[in-house]
């Protein structure tokens, strides 16, 4: 596919994953599979991208009022210590390409099913499943290169701990603080910057910019979500059945 083609779909990647509070790793590392970029190239850009763009998506929801700290900090302080020592993981480039596919299955399953939750039927948090859920995504956060957003996501709805909005404001939080402790991993072992890292910002920044405003208002993204869930499942099967 044409540069101009991929910048145009990281564009409107930042922007759906933005506009339901993620910062959209798992989606740039599926789209970089497309070209064929190096595992090890892969993860500091998601990354990098991610500090960007989930800090859009976090203040924008923040300003409603959507963040739960009674929540984010139990599963923040494992995740964060965690992520670091999974940043200073290397792993096998095919076995790093299966374990993404698998990853994508949870955006998958969070933007075609999960609905919105009512206040009502919220239920509070426990706080030794939180501390275990955040250490748990954190490592595998920072050896794959995502903030765990898109794990953290449909957990946090399943267990009916918070509402579709509070959910976004909570994994664009826990996005930024994995993401940064990834990258810090990762530079004990050395990572690779390329000239390109400064469009690949200004773009994805500009589209999180636009989807964190829209989807922390009243923007109705259901249509978006299906198509990118559905892009997200080709990208998934690919990386899962194909040869790497």
């Amino acid at each position: 596919m044409p540069q101009e083609v991929f910048y145009l779909i990281l564009f409107l990647v930042a922007f759906l994953y933005a506009s339901v509070g993620h910062g959209g790793a798992s989606g740039y590392l599926a789209l970089m599979v497309l070209y064929d970029v190096a595992p090890e190239e892969m993860k500091p850009t998601a990354l990098i991208l991610n500090l960007f763009v989930s800090l859009t998506s976090f203040i924008q929801y923040y300003n409603r009022g959507y963040f739960l700290k009674k929540i984010f900090f139990p599963i923040a302080c494992t995740s964060i210590p965690m992520a670091f020592i999974g940043g200073m993981i290397n792993i096998d480039a095919t076995l790093y390409k299966r374990i993404l596919g698998f990853l994508l299955l949870f955006p998958i399953l969070r933007f075609f099913f999960f609905k919105n939750i009512p206040d009502t039927n919220l239920k509070p948090c426990n706080l030794a499943i939180a501390m275990t859920t955040g250490g748990s995504i954190g490592l595998f956060s920072g050896m794959i290169g995502i903030g765990g957003g898109i794990i953290l996501s449909p957990i946090l709805l399943l267990l009916h701990w918070t509402n579709q909005k509070q959910t976004a404001t909570i994994s664009a939080a826990f996005i930024f603080v994995n993401s940064l402790a990834g990258l810090a991993g990762m530079l004990t072992q050395g990572i690779a910057i390329t000239s390109d890292m400064a469009f690949y910002i200004i773009t994805a920044f500009t589209g999180g910019i636009l989807g964190a405003y829209l989807g922390a208002g009243k923007l109705h993204q259901n249509i978006l979500k299906y198509i990118l869930a559905t892009v997200l499942t080709i990208a998934s099967y690919k990386l899962l059945f194909t040869a790497a």
